[in-house]
């Protein structure tokens, strides 16, 4: 019992030790060394330039906001693919070591759901956004804006939501209806549910 109550003294002791050292800047009287313990914690890390926040600012909402400049077609998106994507998602999107990307229409309320771009994705410009931030797996963040352009076009071309001559843009993009935008539910949170 002694034993136990040292125990319980020396780990109090110590802890009010680092609190007090730790309080120590604060509560000194002396206002150099506050300046001196204010100055030692803001030398820690360094502040972020807008310049390199904006590389890491690519984040793109499903209305369209934060689509960049740029443009590309079916087409070369097809080129693109065959080079930079079919080795994981298959030649025509079917899906290998990678997500099956083309059909799946009609199989959502089925008891083998083929949750594709086409089938399930509620918004164009969520397939901008992770190709342009994910893909290639090998080299994600590594395709210009026309490449994520022409991407998303042939894309959806192949699971007929886009013509064979479409050119997509930030205005065409982001005005693009997936056949499954009313599939979701609206999630009210931080409101009530």
């Amino acid at each position: 019992m002694t034993r136990a109550l040292l125990t319980v003294v020396a780990a109090g002791g110590l802890l009010a030790g680092c609190s007090s050292s730790f309080n120590a800047p604060r509560d000194a009287q002396s206002g150099a060394a506050q300046a001196r313990w204010r100055s030692s914690v803001d030398a820690i890390g360094k502040p972020i330039s807008e310049a390199d926040l904006s590389a890491w600012n690519i984040d793109v909402a499903p209305d369209g906001h934060g689509l960049p400049n740029g443009s590309g077609d079916v087409a070369t998106g097809g080129r693109i693919f065959a080079a930079k994507c079919a080795a994981c998602h298959g030649a025509k999107g079917e899906g290998l070591i990678g997500d099956q990307l083309i059909g799946g229409a009609g199989t959502l309320a089925t008891p083998n759901p083929k949750r594709t771009v086409g089938s399930y994705w509620p918004y164009a410009t969520t397939l901008f956004d992770y190709i342009r931030r994910a893909m290639p797996y090998n080299a994600p963040q590594s395709l210009s804006a026309d490449e994520v352009y022409a991407l998303s076009a042939w894309i959806l071309n192949r699971n007929g939501i886009v013509p064979d001559d479409a050119r997509l843009d930030a205005q065409t993009l982001a005005a693009i209806r997936m056949p499954n935008r009313d599939g979701f539910v609206p999630d009210p949170r931080p409101g009530k549910l």
